[in-house]
């Protein structure tokens, strides 16, 4: 009988090696984390001690060493697939330190998973986890089959692993035939899970084909809204009078990218469009779509709802609304957000966020003393700069 392509045996990580020049992108500027700023002891130790270990020689550490931690850490070896509960500390109390030994990719509820290690756990409690990325399976996909077999095995291992999971049409048929053993997350779709379960990542890292991570406890897990994983993603925007909106738009992120603003924000700058710089929560086809405008399409359905209009300040997420100065808070939410921005009918487009502000807060202006008339004015200045300076959308 054949071998699996990505067995379970967590200690037969000769499977899952990348070649030699992998790189997991994105992660750069994250990792900055000394051990002398963790607070756990044990942690800590597990810090210095295992992050060059390759997996096979970490799990025996784990397991060599467990009985040495203190009662206030668990080494969780979730030998039943994630669904045996959390076990309880002897005496009472909760943990300050849960580590995983299984990858996060063979467990079959991971929100359900990471939520009961949020309520097991202190307010500052760490978590030390890892996962198989999509990154790494694309590596050793590439690397075992020969061209062009190995795209064409790719493919449908991403159509299975990584499409099928997510479909209403196929989801159930994918958990009934796997019971999600073998899943495959993109690693801004981990961290996105982390931080929906309430952690805070304070450490990220790719060691021997492993994206490992350090959390800490930062609150409850979040119960408000779902987590949009379909085509049409369901944003929520700061509209007109400061109501908060649902905006539709082709999704052009990986799942569970909303979570993670305050942190991307904090690694990159943003750029001359108001967004991130180089935003690694962008998937390949998003990226098309954002080039194209074709993602912004369903905000017709916002349009037609009288929530937005044609021409106007784009629709920001609270994160980024607070990140504008209280006159030009004020100020916009005046008016209604629109499908083209002010900042595409400038000569020179904006690259920081004063020009930017300085941008809407004209455009906002002309538009309370005259609002048809600097609509028009500014929907062909803006179509002029589409055509003929060919300015798209990032």
């Amino acid at each position: 009988m054949r071998k699996p392509l990505f067995p379970l045996d967590p200690l037969k990580e000769q499977y899952y090696a990348p070649s030699k020049d992998f790189v997991e992108q994105g992660s750069e500027g994250c990792n900055e984390l000394k051990p002398e700023e963790i607070e756990d002891d044990d942690v800590r130790r597990a810090f210095e001690e295992v992050e060059d270990l390759p997996l096979k020689q970490l799990y025996l550490w784990f397991m060599e060493h467990r009985g040495e931690f203190a009662p206030t850490s668990l080494v969780w070896s979730l030998k039943h697939n994630g669904g045996d509960p959390i076990r309880p500390r002897e005496g009472g109390g909760l943990y300050h330190a849960i580590f995983v030994q299984r990858p996060l990719n063979t467990v079959y509820e991971v929100d359900v998973f990471l939520s009961n290690c949020n309520q097991s756990m202190e307010i500052g409690g760490y978590l030390v986890c890892c996962c198989r990325t999509s990154s790494v399976k694309k590596a050793v996909i590439y690397n075992r089959y020969p061209k062009p077999l190995n795209k064409f095995v790719y493919c449908l291992h991403y159509l299975w692993h990584r499409v099928c999971p997510k479909l209403k049409l196929t989801k159930k048929l994918y958990f009934a035939l796997t019971k999600g053993k073998n899943r495959t997350f993109h690693r801004v779709e981990i961290l996105g899970r982390l931080f929906h379960a309430g952690f805070e990542v304070v450490y990220e890292n790719t060691a021997h084909g492993e994206f490992r991570v350090i959390a800490r406890k930062v609150k409850q897990p979040i119960t408000v809204g779902v987590p949009s994983s379909s085509p049409i993603a369901k944003l929520q925007r700061v509209g007109k009078n400061g109501k908060i909106i649902t905006v539709y738009k082709f999704r052009t992120m990986y799942s569970y990218s909303e979570y993670l603003q305050e942190y991307v924000y904090e690694h990159r700058k943003l750029d001359k469009t108001g967004k991130f710089y180089h935003d690694y929560r962008v998937n390949v086809l998003g990226a098309i779509l954002r080039k194209t405008w074709l993602d912004e399409l369903p905000m017709v359905v916002n349009m037609l709802k009288g929530e937005m209009k044609l021409v106007g300040v784009r629709p920001l997420s609270r994160q980024f609304f607070s990140l504008y100065s209280p006159e030009m808070q004020e100020l916009r939410i005046k008016t209604k957000p629109g499908l083209l921005p002010p900042l595409y009918y400038e000569d020179e487009q904006p690259e920081t966020l004063e020009e930017i502000q300085e941008s809407e807060k004209k455009y906002c202006e002309a538009y309370l003393k005259h609002p048809f008339r600097t609509d028009w004015k500014y929907f062909w200045g803006i179509m002029k700069n589409i055509i003929v300076k060919h300015k798209r959308s990032h």
